[in-house]
């Protein structure tokens, strides 16, 4: 069985528990960048090329935020609050930052490349924000480590991702059918904070879920004992360090074969 069997259920399950904390975070983070973007866009280009770069910073917050956040409730209980949380989160933030804007150029250069290499380099480093938030590595060490993860899973994990892409789709249709009365820029800015707010939790879900159990299967096949070795020299020896196939018990000597008699002579 696929070690990811269940994985958007169980995803969904913490969704539901834990939804009042997920979305607390991400609301507060993109409420607290959006009114500085505004704020900043009153100073003209440079006010806005700067709160450009806010928003950006701040969408790399939310994803690393919410990965410590999945960690922090897979036992059951919220022990960080939103302000421990970031806190938590900020020492990693320029390693997640630098990361995933070079696996986003390595993506988007793959894409350009008949689409199936991108689609490769985005299954298998799709890891990276639980490898550095989680698995402690760094720029670079973070490519490493959600390719050996992802590796030996790979159809799996992009056959989840695929699940993941199909909701989403039809999400945003239903969100754009309910708005579908407001003017396209009422329309645009809801759909953007309610389809972000209520989203990055899920996909922060999926994501570090997936880390988890591909990081647990590896260990489990690393832990399984060797096949014993074959019977040869020395087998049945003590003192190698290695289990010895046990050497058979003597059975009753062979029958002596009858000596010929008279009987027996011609």
């Amino acid at each position: 069985m696929s070690p990811l069997s269940g994985v958007l259920g169980e995803a969904w399950s913490y969704y539901k528990r834990f939804a009042g904390h997920f979305l607390v975070i991400a609301f507060v983070i993109y409420l607290v960048a959006a009114a500085i973007v505004a704020l900043l866009s009153l100073a003209g280009s440079v006010g806005t090329f700067i709160g450009w770069l806010i928003s950006v910073i701040a969408a790399f917050l939310v994803q690393a935020a919410l990965v410590k956040a999945v960690q922090d409730v897979r036992d059951g209980r919220v022990d960080l609050n939103l302000g421990e949380t970031v806190s938590a989160v900020l020492p990693y933030l320029p390693v997640v930052i630098a990361a995933s804007i070079l696996a986003g150029i390595g993506i988007a250069i793959g894409f350009a490349l008949i689409i199936v290499p991108g689609l490769i380099l985005l299954t298998f480093w799709s890891l990276i924000v639980p490898s550095i938030v989680i698995g402690g590595a760094g720029v670079f060490g973070s490519f490493g480590k959600s390719w050996r993860t992802v590796r030996g899973y790979a159809w799996h994990v992009f056959g989840t991702y695929v699940l993941v892409f199909l909701i989403l789709i039809v999400f945003n249709i239903v969100l754009g059918v309910v708005l579908v009365a407001l003017p396209i820029v009422a329309r645009n800015f809801i759909s953007n904070i309610v389809s972000g707010t209520l989203i990055a939790p899920f996909l922060a879900l999926v994501v570090t879920l997936v880390y988890y159990r591909l990081t647990a299967a590896h260990s489990t096949s690393a832990a399984e004992p060797a096949w014993p070795p074959p019977p040869g020299p020395g087998a049945g020896q003590t003192g190698s360090g290695t289990a010895q196939w046990p050497t058979p018990e003597p059975g009753p000597p062979p029958a002596s074969p009858p000596s010929s008699g008279p009987d027996t002579q011609a």
